[in-house]
């Protein structure tokens, strides 16, 4: 192996004359030659061992890195929610613009191989202003129904139900194993082509409008389920953060991680929202 000690690079070569001399050289050279290279393979396997060491490499994803890029997230989803809150009156239409963007930069987020942390925060913008403008219409339905504190209820629902599964995680009464992730699939699968052909009938007024959701007691069935894939979906977002801080992935990927902890969060919210709003149109 070459080495690239700068050191053992720079290994003389023999000067001077003469027979004697010229052979002695060389014999001490040739004795030298395994000593050189058992320390040159030493290095190498010292250098590899603290190299694959987790204090050993900078620029590598911490737990640090993925609060610091998720709480950056959601202040700037809050922040553009309260604007999406206070424009949506006048300008309704900002609201479906914001949704089909944010579908767009969702999409885009999750499916390129290199992270892009602009659009990841372009994403909680204009998510931003759909949960704000979305907000605003399930409160003004509450509200028509006397019944208040809608918003509120779902922002703190959703604040405990990350609470809830992050101790059930880090407890290990939900161990995300093989089996789990696949049960979340088929779940999550199953869950999307039901809200699909849910929100076509919608729109030919099944339910009130609400499509499946708001037919009796299977409409708060499936809302009740939505709320539960979604929280427990956030425990494969933890397990993903997990590995990744194990297998050393680059500091950049935390926004990855942030990204895909946004999207559950927002999910949850979402329906947390809808089953608040269904109940008060039933009371």
């Amino acid at each position: 192996m070459q080495t690239r000690n700068p050191v053992l690079s720079k290994i003389g070569q023999p000067q001077g004359s003469g027979f004697a001399y010229d052979e002695g050289r060389s014999a001490y050279a040739s004795a030298g030659t395994a000593g050189a290279a058992a320390t040159d393979q030493m290095t190498a396997a010292q250098l590899q061992e603290m190299y694959n060491g987790p204090t050993a490499v900078t620029g590598r994803m911490t737990l640090d890195d993925v609060v610091v890029k998720t709480g950056i997230c959601l202040t700037i989803t809050i922040a553009m929610a309260i604007v999406g809150w206070n424009i949506t009156p006048n300008a309704p239409w900002v609201m479906w613009v914001a949704m089909f963007v944010g579908l767009g930069l969702g999409f885009a987020n999750a499916l390129m191989r290199k992270i892009n942390p602009p659009l990841v925060l372009a994403y909680a913008a204009v998510e931003g202003l759909f949960l704000g403008g979305i907000s605003y219409f399930y409160n003004t339905l509450a509200l028509a129904n006397n019944y208040e504190g809608l918003v509120q209820q779902a922002v703190i629902g959703t604040m405990v139900a990350f609470g809830v599964m992050l101790a059930l995680y880090q407890t290990k009464i939900i161990k995300v194993n093989a089996t789990f992730v696949k049960a979340m699939i088929v779940a999550m699968v199953s869950y999307g082509v039901i809200a699909l052909v849910s929100l076509v009938s919608a729109l030919f007024g099944v339910g009130g409008g609400w499509g499946f959701y708001g037919v009796g007691g299977l409409g708060i069935l499936l809302c009740v389920v939505g709320v539960g894939l979604a929280a427990f979906s956030l425990a494969l977002d933890f397990e993903m953060v997990k590995q990744g801080i194990a297998q050393g992935l680059p500091e950049r990927e935390s926004w990855r991680m942030a990204f895909g902890l946004l999207v559950t969060l927002i999910w949850l919210y979402l329906e947390l929202l809808r089953l608040l709003a269904i109940l008060s149109s039933n009371r």
